[in-house]
């Protein structure tokens, strides 16, 4: 049953990723709004392709909920009703949530497919949280730790309806983020806490420290960048997506906190590979977490200084939350007593 729960687990924890990945092809893509109400897509479970289902037809059955097009706004049905030989308004309401009303069907698919795995990522969570009551008597913290992760996913969802009802407000989108990180943390804690294989590593404090206050700046570090990411989207509507070069052309204060942090997050964690290395502590996973820095450095380098190639924005997104979720997990480990070496 135990494993059955940590297999669970880990596929939860593969969606979520792969939910975060979709969002940032989202950001990427500009498609945040390629769906302008939710959960549904222009009142429609599976999306339109083409912008003539979201014109208005006549003699055609609507049901309640469906959106259209008319003069550039959205227009939603009230009821279910069957149009006549002429559009009237009495039979429409204003969609009042946002005025966004662009179809482009690129970005309704995009933004359609990170909210199937948004749904997906659910199904495995409901399975684990089942399980964890059958597994109550072992380890009742199992059962807690699940429920929260439920409640945190079901949380999350509601934010996503707030981001797109809000046209995507920025601090909205800044705490999506945050939740979507301790999901990965709390699935984490479920990995750790249900596995049998007994810890090979050895307790050290000032690693343990050293990796708390390292964790704590990437979860900084992932909330500037969302800030800065944020001030890329309002100078990318300012002068569009053909003119990448003026996308930093004069960063606020934030972007510069933002790469200046980034000296702490790799000294903190050289000083662990370091000590994890002098002092044969056997965390292994600290050599991954340095290959994620030498790519978040480079793709940083590479949005700033060669124009934001293709590609670099959502790599340097995912990789960051995948520096958490392994900086989390040796956290795990490292705080688990067992043999205490002294630091020099």
């Amino acid at each position: 049953m135990k494993n059955n729960f940590r297999k669970a687990a880990k596929i939860s924890l593969i969606l979520i990723y792969l939910v975060i990945v979709a969002g940032a092809v989202v950001r990427m893509t500009g498609s945040g709004m390629g769906c302008p109400d939710w959960p549904k897509c222009f009142g429609f479970y599976i999306p339109p392709t083409e912008r003539a289902a979201l014109e208005w037809q006549p003699d055609t059955f609507y049901k309640k909920g469906r959106i259209i097009i008319v003069n550039e706004a959205l227009q939603i049905a009230p009821k279910d009703f069957t149009t006549s030989a002429s559009y009237s308004n009495t039979n429409w309401e204003a969609y009042t949530e946002h005025d966004y009303a662009i179809f482009n069907p690129l970005h309704t698919w995009i933004e359609y497919i990170n909210r199937l795995l948004g749904a997906a990522s659910g199904i495995p969570i409901l399975i684990i949280t089942a399980i964890s009551f059958f597994l109550f008597k072992d380890d009742k913290w199992l059962t807690h730790l699940s429920i929260l992760t439920l409640i945190a996913l079901g949380f999350t969802a509601w934010l996503g309806k707030e981001v797109v009802d809000s046209n995507l407000a920025p601090y909205k989108i800044t705490i999506h983020m945050a939740v979507a990180l301790l999901i990965v943390a709390l699935l984490l804690t479920l990995i750790y806490r249900s596995k049998d294989v007994p810890r090979q590593q050895l307790f050290n404090i000032t690693f343990n420290n050293v990796l708390l206050a390292a964790i704590f700046l990437s979860l900084i570090q992932v909330i500037i960048g969302t800030q800065v990411r944020q001030y890329v989207d309002v100078q990318i509507k300012a002068v569009g997506y053909d003119t990448p070069e003026l996308w930093l052309n004069n960063p606020t204060l934030t972007f510069y906190i933002h790469r200046s942090l980034s000296i702490l997050v790799l000294a903190s964690n050289g000083f662990l590979w370091y000590l994890n290395k002098n002092k044969k502590l056997g965390f292994n996973k600290i050599n991954w977490v340095m290959v994620f820095i030498f790519v978040e450095v480079i793709t940083g380098i590479l949005m700033f200084y060669v124009d934001f190639p293709f590609g670099s924005q959502p790599i340097h997104l995912v990789i960051a939350t995948l520096l958490f979720g392994l900086q989390f997990y040796l956290f795990l480990e490292s705080r688990k007593q067992g043999t205490t070496i002294q630091s020099s």
